[in-house]
């Protein structure tokens, strides 16, 4: 069984309620046909009834719930809700009702007023636009510093990692985390590892160089991450600054980083910074023709999800059902 399976048959354990603002892209409305037909979750359409019925001409989604904001019997009370939140920082009645019209805003409210467990956004809207509503009405989960995104990896006939399935954090959200930031993206992807692919993580902090064999800016913060990140969470087995061929083949971990417990074992692999993150998880996608899920976001209160706006109906399908083992887990 591989990874998306294990994930969609966990999600038909215990079914949750998953909102997709993006009605008026046929990508998400073909996904919300698969995800009802699979079981996996139950889906929420925002957006106007007969625009959605138009798209999904030949898709059966009888058994999704569609909502248009305009017209909604609790459409006061989330704009209420949404001002009393954001008055201290300068909203008026006037900009939450206007606010509450974007679906994306209502969906991530749906949220927030316990009327879905989680959200799907980002096939025809940026990061930032999935992130936003999600800070402001939703906000961070207790405990958390730091929101942040990463991929769920799953590579095909490869003898690294979990069985090829890896976590890359930071890949979608954080574009330059100091040291502080990196140690907590790294325990919080470690966490969301164990969560979804239910195996012990192997934290490598990466770099250019291995053990000291270079020092610049660059490397020092991976040092200090990883010395921050041992301290806050000892129990976890993490190590760095190591090298990416370092961290994964166990023969060059030796040579190089002889006595680490991650090297030549890592399943979860930290970015310095965004760049690489995002481009070694589109190098991997693409080249080793890997599944690539997400960016999956990591210290939000309740489940948001964003999408690669790349992505098929069955990349959104499998968020899905990541994002409801996600509620299973609150």
């Amino acid at each position: 069984m591989n990874f998306l399976e294990r994930i969609s048959e966990r999600a038909r354990s215990d079914i949750k309620t998953i909102v997709l603002p993006e009605s008026e892209d046929v990508r998400v409305i073909k996904a919300a046909a698969m995800i009802q037909e699979q079981g996996i979750a139950n889906v929420v359409l925002v957006g106007d009834p007969d625009k959605i019925k138009i798209l999904a001409e030949g898709l059966d989604i009888s058994k999704a719930r569609i909502v248009n904001p305009i017209g909604y019997g609790k459409f006061d009370e989330y704009v209420n809700a949404f001002y009393e939140l954001r008055k201290a920082k300068g909203m008026t009645p006037e900009k939450a009702e206007a606010t509450m019209k974007d679906y994306v805003y209502f969906a991530t409210m749906m949220v927030k007023m316990g009327e879905a467990d989680g959200m799907v956004s980002g096939a025809a809207h940026s990061t930032a636009d999935t992130v936003r509503p999600a800070l402001q009405i939703l906000k961070t989960r207790p405990g958390t510093n730091k929101v942040s995104a990463f991929f769920v990896m799953v590579v095909p006939n490869c003898e690294y990692g979990a069985d090829g399935a890896f976590v890359y954090g930071d890949s979608g959200l954080v574009e330059n985390p100091d040291a502080e930031a990196l140690s907590d993206i790294a325990i919080e992807s470690a966490a969301s590892f164990k969560q979804l692919i239910e195996k012990e993580p192997v934290v490598a902090m990466l770099s250019y160089s291995t053990y000291g064999s270079a020092h610049s800016e660059l490397t020092e913060k991976v040092i200090e991450a990883t010395r921050l990140a041992k301290e806050k969470a000892p129990e976890l087995v993490l190590d760095g600054e190591l090298q990416a061929d370092a961290a994964l083949v166990p023969k060059v971990g030796a040579s190089k980083a002889p006595g680490s417990p991650v090297a030549g074992k890592a399943n979860v692999l930290i970015f310095p910074d965004l760049n690489c993150g995002n481009i070694a998880y589109k190098l991997t996608q693409r080249l080793a023709k890997a599944e690539a899920y997400g960016p999956i976001l990591q210290g939000v209160a309740r489940p948001v999800n964003d999408l690669s706006r790349g992505c098929s109906a069955e990349d959104i399908v499998g968020v899905v059902a990541i994002t409801a083992v996600q509620a299973q887990g609150r």
